[in-house]
């Protein structure tokens, strides 16, 4: 008994009456080959025998449908011999990764270091790029929500720090803004130790520097 044929889920057959064609692809990035057509040299004698049938009826009538049945059989046995012969010819171009079992292109599919196709171990020079580039891309998106006030934010607006209400009547403020929209008082005033003189925020009662009492 002959060996059977072996064969994937990933191709193609694009047979015809007249000849034969299979494509395989990789099951990983789908991409793949196409065998060259192989015509099929009966089909040429059973196309000329329906010919000569279909105007001469009869006797060549018949024998027209004899070679039809005749021709599905030779067929049948010509397309497992080009499906064999196709196999061999495209199978060096793939390579089965021996931890998913996926069959994989050798040309993009395959990591030659690990013995591992690319999805089960991935090139990390081209996974870091698309990493920082992700992340690059989160960035913008972030920068593209915020406020156009926020956008022109200096870095000594935000060392200095946003008050989230007023100092004075304690109303919410909506942005960084200067005045209080409800009371009108300085928001971005400064208050200073009346011993030392160092910066301090509005309402302290002793200095954080020096300890001194305020509002004597």
């Amino acid at each position: 008994m002959p060996d059977p044929i072996k064969f994937v889920s990933n191709y193609s057959d694009h047979s015809t009456d007249n000849g034969f064609q299979f494509e395989f692809r990789c099951d990983r990035c789908q991409s793949g080959f196409r065998t060259r057509f192989m015509q099929w040299s009966v089909a040429t004698a059973a196309n000329m025998a329906d010919a000569v049938g279909s105007m001469l009826g009869g006797v060549f009538g018949r024998a027209a449908d004899m070679g039809h049945r005749v021709r599905s059989a030779q067929w049948e046995k010509a397309h497992d011999q080009a499906f064999e012969t196709a196999v061999n010819e495209i199978k060096p171009q793939f390579i089965q990764c021996p931890r998913c079992n996926d069959w994989v292109c050798r040309t993009g599919c395959w990591n030659e270091k690990k013995g591992l196709c690319k999805k089960c171990a991935p090139d990390l020079g081209v996974e870091m790029a698309a990493a920082q580039a992700s992340r690059s891309v989160e960035e913008v998106w972030a920068h593209a929500k915020m406020a156009e006030e926020d956008k022109n934010l200096t870095e000594s607006d935000w060392r200095e720090g946003i008050k989230a209400s007023c100092p004075k009547c304690e109303a919410p403020l909506e942005g960084n803004v200067k005045f209080c929209p409800k009371c009108g008082a300085n928001v971005k005033e400064k208050h200073f130790c009346t011993s030392c003189g160092k910066p301090m925020e509005p309402g302290t009662k002793f200095c954080p520097e020096c300890g001194a009492k305020q509002g004597q």
